[in-house]
């Protein structure tokens, strides 16, 4: 996956719809992202892999903690895995506390 390096956070409410425009999914039905099976993950992940914004997309899904559609390439289990990587990561650090 390669990711475009933005000048703004793409957590910042006020700058995702900057970012989103330029996605590969503003051209696509959203319901694709939004997918009831494997199969339907698949098809959206195979749009995401031809985008270049899937850094900040993934990033904007994980710091909302956004829990359904595939975003930044990743489906609801991936994004969980990363999520609980980062916490246990953090902890190992000592770099923040962690709510459980």
């Amino acid at each position: 996956m390669s990711t475009q390096l933005l000048e703004f956070n793409p957590t910042i409410e006020g700058t995702a719809s900057a970012w989103m425009s330029r996605g590969a999914c503003a051209q696509s039905d959203p319901n694709v992202f939004f997918p009831h099976d494997g199969v339907g993950v698949e098809i959206a992940k195979a749009i995401c892999s031809d985008c270049r914004i899937t850094g900040p997309c993934l990033e904007y899904a994980l710091a909302h903690r956004i829990e359904h559609g595939v975003w930044g390439g990743c489906s609801e289990r991936q994004r969980r895995r990363i999520l609980r990587d980062r916490r246990a990561a953090a902890r190992e650090t000592g770099l923040v506390a962690v709510a459980a």
